[in-house]
């Protein structure tokens, strides 16, 4: 019985020898790197559209192994024409995904060493902020009472170049009577949307992507729907003030929540512009966000 068992275990050391002899760091570092990566990627289309289609994606996979463990030629041969198009279909389909997925390693850690920063101390970026929320603050009831259509996008990670191209460079310290004066009812840049960049007014009279979310309420004018499809194509923060009922909304990462108070807008500015980056994103409910 001692034999035999002396030589099972030696069997169980021979098989873990074998397995895990030629297992070494460099092998560990690639399953981690793995594992970060499909964690990541379902973490990123998790919550939108691209789900269904990874579902999708999944079930011709398996479908995939079936035939070729069955050995079922047709659905095989099938299956590995489908297969190889759709590799080069899936970056025409998950492009939005895509583009979101470098850009949320744009804004990683590494983006912030000096190498690209953009010039300014700390403490230089945080007075500019904090003069911008004031004079936001102070000339928003204003806008909201008289029902003053306002659409102002504030610049985080994601630079906004091109969209400034499409309107005017203005480059001013923010005051209270320099927002009210440019969107004030036909003056020359009130349609468009202002860009705030580095706590100052960058530039004025900028056209925005509109959303193609079917899900957002019809009662939403083009100014929404502006302000929604920059948020969903960049992380910036965009405040909305409506012309028809005088509500503030406020708009980040695809997601929307109207009739805020002066108390909550000050407090979603504070948490993105003066503390943590990424401090608003909680204040979004997904389920509520979307329902206008």
């Amino acid at each position: 019985m001692t034999a035999y068992l002396e030589q099972f275990f030696a069997g169980l050391h021979g098989i873990w020898d074998t397995t895990f002899g030629i297992f070494g760091l460099e092998d560990a570092l690639d399953i981690l790197i793995m594992a970060y990566l499909i964690y990541h990627g379902v973490k990123l289309v998790r919550e939108t559209r691209a789900a269904q289609l990874v579902k999708g994606i999944g079930i011709m996979f398996l479908f995939y192994f079936i035939s070729r463990l069955l050995k079922l030629k047709m659905l095989s041969f099938l299956m590995d024409n489908v297969l190889q198009a759709g590799l080069f279909a899936m970056v025409v389909v998950f492009q939005p995904e895509l583009r979101r997925a470098l850009e949320q390693v744009g804004r990683s850690r590494i983006s912030k060493l000096p190498m690209f920063s953009s010039g300014l101390s700390e403490q230089e970026q945080l007075n500019g902020w904090t003069r911008f929320i004031e004079a936001l603050l102070e000339e928003a009831p204003s806008l909201s009472r008289q029902r003053i259509g306002a659409l102002i996008v504030i610049e985080m990670e994601t630079k906004l170049g091109e969209i400034i191209k499409t309107g005017t460079i203005v480059d001013a310290d923010p005051s209270p009577e320099l927002i009210g004066n440019i969107f004030f009812p036909n003056s020359p840049l009130h349609d468009g949307a202002m860009i705030i960049r580095d706590g100052r007014i960058h530039a004025a009279g900028c056209f925005l992507p509109l959303s193609d979310n079917s899900e957002i309420s019809r009662e939403l004018g083009t100014r929404h729907r502006a302000a929604l499809g920059m948020s969903e194509v960049s992380d910036a923060l965009v405040v909305v003030v409506s012309e028809e009922t005088g509500y503030l909304t406020i708009c980040r990462n695809g997601h929307l929540e109207r009739g805020i108070s002066m108390e909550k807008l000050r407090s979603v500015l504070s948490s993105a512009l003066l503390s943590e980056k990424d401090g608003p994103e909680k204040i979004f409910d997904r389920r509520k966000g979307r329902k206008g």
